[in-house]
């Protein structure tokens, strides 16, 4: 039987992609045998490199934070008052919580204010085990955003709206089965709503599980920015019901963490603890949190990953200078001409020279981040200060797409300089409209809102790509450009300087196609 012949392509097309192929191999050629723009590429390392070092070189820190890891490796807070005893294999806790109070270290002389903050919690948790960064799962009430189911500590589900008091409490139920646990809240104690269910997988047969109450720090507005103050949350919980294997004897009061860990503080006359009451319940009362880690500025952490790579903006300023003068240099030279005589289509010369200009900046920028990150947050901990944690996804985000940054900024410098055909001109409007945008934006001279619009519309919003710090609405910090958030996405940010980078190269060649060189 005959074999079927793989059918070949079409002439034309051979031709065309080896002809793409001799027009990039040619346009590298011319690249790398003009020193001026190779040794600008070499600078823009260095300068990356060098002024990301230096800028994070302070002398001596206030002593490095080490953080707990959750179960998917990112950086967590776990610290709360946990009042429990152990459950084996399957089994419910119901209770009803009565009321959930706090107290600030914001009121006049050494008398605390009674205030609860919007994120303080109590409620009923089941755990992996005492351990920092455990598996959990937990139905609590909050000070300002209802019921709430939340696990493993990025998970969050809201259940019914309203604060607890002594007149409307509110009944808790999570139920075990296995490694998954359902969350339920009612208001009577006896119609129950479902409000979301956990699988923790590998989940052990005995687990902690019990009462507990924490609470943020208070925010408060200064002139000089946020300040927190300590703060504690109590829970007045009614008789707990248990259903299943449960162990017997009296209930235990753990400190989680040993104290309220980073983002609470406890004082003098602000403590945790927990006391019986009439009844057969308890009253607990805790600081801290049960989540992610967020902002590094605002929670004391020296330095975020992206705060080392500070030097890309000197980068990215040689990257924009030879990548145009990769195209306006021929103009003045009057070499386009010859470039276009050997290859008559214009606008595979154009894609040939973005190719390498963005090829040459990619592997500029992905060297640069893959030196000056890792020797960046040696040298933060070896002087004391702390850095803020990723996972290595994010890492290799960050490493590749300072790379990638570069690549789109090179391309979107090519295109403008083929439109203005003018070296300085084209610089100087692809310099003014990516860097003064984000140092406006992140240095908090403008109001957040404006900051915000500035970081989604120009082609500054390509920076998202390297942003490390997460964004938990339930969390409580300030999130805003100038502590390190983007309003985009890592790669919603990204997108848009490419789009401008897509934009000017097809312009250039619509233009480069309809005029003479």
């Amino acid at each position: 039987m005959r074999a079927t012949p793989v059918p070949r392509p079409p002439a034309g097309a051979r031709a065309e992609r080896g002809g793409l192929r001799r027009t990039v191999r040619a346009e590298w050629t011319k690249f790398r045998t003009v020193r001026g723009w190779i040794l600008g590429m070499a600078g823009a390392f260095l300068l990356t490199v060098l002024v990301g070092l230096l800028g994070t070189a302070a002398p001596a820190g206030p002593g490095t934070v080490t953080y707990p890891k959750g179960p998917g490796g990112e950086a967590v807070n776990d610290s709360f008052y946990f009042v429990h005893r152990t459950l084996t294999g399957d089994g419910t806790l119901t209770v009803p919580l009565r009321a959930l109070t706090g107290l600030a270290a914001t009121g006049v002389g050494d008398r605390p204010a009674e205030e609860v903050q919007p994120w303080a919690k109590a409620g009923i948790i089941v755990k992996e085990s005492l351990a920092q960064g455990s598996p959990y799962a937990a139905v609590m009430a909050t000070g300002g955003h209802g019921v709430r189911m939340q696990y493993d500590y990025t998970h969050d589900t809201a259940g019914p709206a309203g604060a607890v008091s002594g007149g409307s409490p509110s009944w808790l139920r999570l139920v075990r089965s296995g490694d998954t646990l359902t969350g339920y809240a009612s208001a009577d104690g006896s119609r129950f709503t479902r409000i979301g269910s956990a699988r923790l997988p590998g989940l052990p047969r005995t687990v902690r599980a019990g009462l507990f109450a924490t609470s943020p720090e208070a925010m408060e507005e200064t002139g000089a920015g946020a300040g927190f103050s300590p703060a504690v949350a109590t829970g007045t919980f009614g008789r707990p019901g248990l259903t299943g294997g449960w162990s017997e004897g009296d209930w235990s009061g753990t400190q989680v963490g040993g104290g309220a860990g980073t983002s609470g503080s406890y004082t003098n006359t602000l403590q945790g603890g927990f006391a019986p009451t009439a009844g057969g319940g308890f009253t607990v009362t805790g600081a801290g949190d049960i989540a992610p880690v967020v902002g590094g500025p605002v929670m004391g952490v020296g330095y975020a990953m992206e705060d080392f790579l500070v030097g890309t903006f000197a980068g990215l300023v040689v990257v924009i200078a030879v990548s145009t003068l990769f195209i306006t240099g021929e103009y003045q030279r009057g070499l386009l001409r010859t470039t276009m005589a050997a290859t008559p289509l214009r606008g595979r010369v154009l894609g040939a020279k973005a190719l390498v200009a963005g090829g040459v900046a990619f592997a500029v920028g992905l060297a640069a981040a893959a030196v000056a990150v890792p020797a960046g947050e040696l040298g933060a901990r070896e002087r004391g200060f702390s850095v803020f944690p990723v996972t290595s996804a994010t890492e290799v985000r960050v490493v590749v797409g300072t790379g990638l940054l570069c690549a789109a900024t090179a391309v979107l410098a090519l295109g403008v300089g083929t439109l203005l055909r003018r070296g300085a001109t084209a610089v100087a409007l692809v310099i003014a409209s990516i860097v003064p945008p984000f140092l406006l934006a992140s240095s908090g001279v403008l109001p957040p809102g404006v900051s915000e619009w500035l970081l989604r519309l120009t082609p500054a919003a390509g920076f998202a790509i390297r942003q490390t710090l997460p964004y938990h609405p339930q969390v409580l910090s300030v999130y805003e450009p100038s502590t390190g958030y983007y309003p985009l996405a890592p790669w919603a940010g990204f997108a848009v300087l490419c789009g401008y980078s897509v934009l000017a190269i097809g312009l250039a060649a619509v233009r480069l196609r309809g005029r003479d060189v």
